[in-house]
């Protein structure tokens, strides 16, 4: 048996903190680390096994032996078992075999490790980069880019199918990646761009939502540095970093958290509240300290190390809930008889306050489907602290309006402009997500009625509509084209429909709403706040338009919209107005330019002294069919 020396990372480590569950760098001690002791190079390793008998560190360094390096427990009674082993270098594969009390076994990659071996292999890998950022400039002025009162488009990407490498059918590198979808967000005007999970995960069909490393970013696409110079890219374009992150589930592997040390370690020990339902997956135990340091320690690591710019929690609605996807007798009621999972309500609280504390200038976005107060509310107002909460009711309402066939809309009418009932009860942000365009759902293009014209007609409006809404935008790739597959993850996008003019022209429109976007400041500036909205007219049933007003700070920013939803084109449609002028066209989804019938030539409209709809000035206008325009005052 070889030596383990008895060096230590935690003779500064606060072990009440890391079991008061208030230690949120854990990712400084635990794992391995490369360093030097006495003169000898070599790696220190530590684990989190409170109920092992023993632990030793296996690898390509000693055959894989399980008697060769035996850790050593502290004696604190933490559970940590650690020690240093000489000449093990960068990229050695290791796991920890850990006997527990009952005499059982478990071979398992290490919860912290920084880099893993291409799956299907399982192995972690020692490793240590030594990236050098350049995005300074970004840092300093992130605040302003991610401010709440700021535009904030965003771009839903799934790394490994956004597009292939010519020739060879495989996934761009990161490296790669640092060209292409750089360039080509920065082309499309978006403001950040949204990762799919990059931890690493074993099975490619969960889209990187079953992570097993929690600690790494995938190694299908490359090293770990090579992940940082494509966030470095992306910064000093000017686009900030939104990654999706995965507190509420992890898979079963062998290789995983799970049953770590033959214990319930890292999930519930009680299945009603330890398993999913729905994703075959173990649950987090949230009441339990060390795992919430855990999973704090994780968040902090993406934003401190791999600067990110804010986290897309995934799932908060499982989390919320006790019986979040089960049957009567499937769940247990907290201690006050209610559904609320408590525990996982305080996570989260405390996860926003620490974030928010060490990262002011960063958001945490919350994937919440149910009507839960205050997702988006400060904790010390009793909300949950998230910046922002998917609006996936206008998601949900707006999509079944558009699957209608225009005829039968004024019957809808309310499903349309509902929305702006709740709109400003929690900081929304309107998603158009990969959720939309999987399990036989179609693409959106394919959820619109009519012939051709008429779907891209349909899906412009629709765009228009989102983006002249209330809170922030968020499209998956390939519905900014109108791509009329699903979406395949083995696959790329369907880039070559870019030939065909109704695709190109949604692109194009895509692009100049992103821009209009920017350059308005009434379409941002109050975004959260019923101060930015005001109706013109949402009763209109009968000729299915709506009309309103974004407002800026001042009356000469503010932006008139109008949306036709059906094909029948209204040559004299009448709108208040707030005050005379004129009225001025900044943008048409029915241009040419769009591929649309550019049916509308004027674009200035006199205002007249006529009462109309509760206002003492009106214009009339022509508008387009299945169209959008927008104007201001001038």
């Amino acid at each position: 048996m070889a030596d383990v020396l008895p060096h230590s990372l935690f003779t500064d480590f606060d072990i009440e903190l890391f079991k008061a569950g208030k230690h949120y760098r854990l990712f400084d001690k635990f794992g391995s680390h490369l360093l030097t002791r006495d003169g000898q190079e070599g790696t220190y390793f530590s684990v989190w096994a409170p109920n092992a008998k023993q632990v030793s560190v296996t690898g390509d360094f000693n055959y894989w032996n399980d008697q060769e390096h035996l850790l050593k427990v502290r004696w604190d009674s933490s559970g940590i078992w650690e020690g240093f082993i000489p000449g093990i270098q960068q990229g050695a594969l290791y796991k920890y075999k850990i006997q527990s009390q009952e005499g059982t076994y478990t071979e398992k990659a290490d919860p912290y490790a920084r880099r893993c071996e291409h799956p299907p292999s399982t192995a972690s890998v020692v490793w240590k980069d030594h990236y050098e950022w350049k995005d300074t400039d970004w840092q300093q002025n992130r605040g302003e880019k991610n401010s709440l009162t700021a535009p904030f488009s965003v771009y839903e990407v799934h790394l490994p199918s956004w597009r292939k490498k010519p020739g060879e059918n495989r996934s761009l590198s990161y490296y790669e990646l640092a060209d292409e979808l750089v360039a080509y967000l920065k082309e499309m005007e978006f403001t950040h761009v949204e990762f799919m999970p990059v931890m690493e995960f074993p099975y490619d069909p969960s889209w990187g939502y079953q992570i097993t490393g929690y600690f790494a970013p995938t190694s299908r696409l490359g090293y770990p540095e090579e992940l940082k110079y494509l966030i470095d890219q992306l910064h000093q374009n000017g686009i900030g970093i939104i990654l999706d992150w995965v507190p509420s589930h992890f898979p079963e592997d062998a290789h995983g958290l799970g049953n770590f040390d033959g214990s319930h370690l890292y999930e519930h020990p009680d299945k009603r509240r330890g398993y999913h339902p729905d994703w075959k997956s173990l649950i987090f135990n949230y009441g339990r300290n060390e795992v919430k340091s855990f999973l704090i320690s994780n968040a902090i690591y993406w934003l401190q190390n791999y600067h990110i710019d804010g986290l897309r929690v995934d799932a908060v609605a499982s989390m919320l809930f006790l019986d979040y996807s089960r049957e009567e007798g499937e769940w247990e009621p907290n201690i006050y008889g209610g559904n609320e999972n408590l525990e996982a309500i305080e996570f989260l609280k405390e996860l926003n306050l620490e974030v928010y504390k060490s990262f002011p200038d960063v958001q945490m976005i919350a994937e919440e489907s149910t009507s839960f107060s205050g997702v988006s509310k400060p904790v010390f107002l009793g909300g949950l602290g998230f910046g922002m909460k998917w609006m996936m009711g206008w998601m949900n309402d707006t999509l079944l309006y558009f699957q209608k066939e225009t005829v039968y809309r004024n019957y809808h009418h309310n499903d349309i402009s509902f929305s702006l009932t709740y709109a400003f009860a929690e900081n929304f942000l309107l998603p158009l997500s990969h959720d939309e365009v999987v399990h036989g759902k179609g693409s959106i293009i394919g959820r619109m009625p009519g012939d051709e014209w008429q779907q891209f007609a349909n899906l412009r409006l629709l765009y228009c509509y989102m983006f002249t809404h209330p809170g922030t935008k968020l499209l998956f790739m390939g519905s900014e084209f109108g791509q009329h597959a699903e979406w395949d993850f083995n696959d790329q996008l369907d880039w070559y429909v870019l030939e065909y003019k109704f695709h190109y022209g949604v692109k194009q429109l895509v692009k100049e709403l992103n821009a209009l976007y920017k350059k308005e400041e009434a379409l941002y500036k109050h975004q959260f706040d019923q101060q930015g909205f005001e109706w013109i007219s949402y009763d209109d049933h009968e000729n299915s338009v709506l009309s309103y007003i974004r407002k800026g700070e001042h009356e000469k920013d503010w932006v008139i919209v109008i949306c036709n939803f059906t094909q029948v084109p209204r040559t004299d449609y009448r709108i208040g107005v707030p005050k005379k002028g004129s009225l001025t066209e900044i943008f048409n989804s029915d241009a040419d330019r769009f591929a649309g019938s550019e049916m509308s030539c004027t674009t200035k409209v006199k205002i007249e002294k006529i009462g109309w709809q509760g206002r003492t000035h009106s214009a009339s206008v022509e508008l387009p069919p299945l169209a959008v325009r927008m104007f201001k005052i001038s």
